[in-house]
């Protein structure tokens, strides 16, 4: 116990008088400084936050501000802490618009909303800030280094977007509001004509007005069944090799015969 007590006394002699620490209590802002770079560099990330805490008020307006204050942004960034992050990698951006790492901060930015982005069926106001921020990246360095970078997080984001849209739209269906479901499958058809949800959306459009036909009071089905055989016809055209066609086929033959037998 005594060995153990010793040894326990000699470690917190040592780190107490660590230049760490000294940098920690000293009044020296330099000293403060230079320790912060220090540890940044070598990834001591959390370390080197608590010292950029203590200067980044004594450094506004001097010429070593820039460096610092790329550094504070950036340490964020390392640490995961993305809304800090972004804001603060804005606030260099906007403070330093010709430094030479405006445009590394411009992305880490911007790629700070991306992770602030949540799972697809949560609220997707952060989404649509990322790739807010983004763009406005691709546009002002079109011929930057993180150019591809940044065109595959827009990709992904604009993906979670779409999937989003379609569940709501396949939520409607699952809860037999089909006129709600038609309405945003068509939505959907329109405003993505390059979704990999697409085909289903056409599918489920036609679905959603068969289910809608066969409910309806008496005297609308048959108008109802022929416009949801017009959705098949669409389907069928955009899609004349759908993995949902066998189904489909199953539905316009219900379809057909339901309409013959009204007719007779």
């Amino acid at each position: 116990m005594r060995i153990l007590l010793t040894t326990l006394a000699l470690a917190t002699l040592f780190f107490s008088c660590s230049p760490y620490q000294k940098a920690l209590k000293s009044e020296d802002v330099g000293l403060k400084f230079h320790m912060a770079d220090s540890l940044y560099t070598v990834g001591k990330y959390k370390k080197a936050l608590k010292l950029m805490e203590q200067v980044v008020p004594e450094y506004r307006g001097k010429p070593q501000a820039e460096k610092l204050m790329f550094l504070y942004s950036d340490t964020f960034y390392n640490l995961g802490d993305y809304y800090l992050a972004g804001y603060q990698f804005e606030r260099f951006s906007n403070s330093y618009p010709l430094s030479e790492k405006a445009e590394e901060a411009a992305f880490k930015g911007a790629k700070s909303y991306y992770f602030l982005s949540p799972r697809y069926s949560l609220d997707q106001k952060d989404t649509k800030v990322a790739l807010e921020k983004l763009q406005e990246f691709i546009n002002k360095y079109s011929n930057s280094t993180f150019i591809a970078d940044a065109n595959q997080l827009v990709e992904e984001l604009t993906h979670k977007l779409e999937k989003k849209e379609f569940e709501v739209a396949k939520q409607y269906n699952r809860i037999f509001d089909y006129k709600a479901a038609i309405s945003a499958f068509d939505n959907f058809i329109l405003d993505h004509p390059g979704s990999e949800f697409r085909e289903e959306a056409y599918f489920m459009k036609f679905e959603s007005a068969y289910q809608l036909a066969v409910r309806s009071i008496e005297n609308l089905v048959e108008e109802r069944l022929t416009t949801a055989k017009s959705y098949y016809e669409s389907f069928k055209r955009n899609y004349p090799e759908s993995k949902f066609q066998a189904e489909a086929e199953t539905i316009l033959e219900d379809i057909e015969q339901r309409i013959d037998n009204k007719q007779v």
